[in-house]
């Protein structure tokens, strides 16, 4: 009987088979975590630009303004 027709090392084999895909799991698993973590700071980081852009863009538009209102 050779090793793969033994049930003993067949199991050990698929053991050792599920026990690698568990870890793989737990990787990707944490890896998804901190992914998504890095997305919510990413989307605030953007949403903070875009009000500080915005700001920004309403300051100039004041100004321009008022020179215009200096040029009458």
């Amino acid at each position: 009987m050779n090793d793969e027709q033994n049930p003993e090392v067949a199991l050990q084999h698929l053991e050792k088979k599920i026990d690698a895909l568990v870890s793989v799991c737990q990787t990707l698993h944490e890896e998804n975590q901190q992914l998504k973590k890095q997305q919510a700071d990413l989307i605030q980081q953007r949403s903070a630009l875009m009000d500080k852009t915005e700001k920004a863009k309403t300051r100039v538009e004041s100004m321009i303004s008022r020179l215009k209102l200096m040029e009458i």
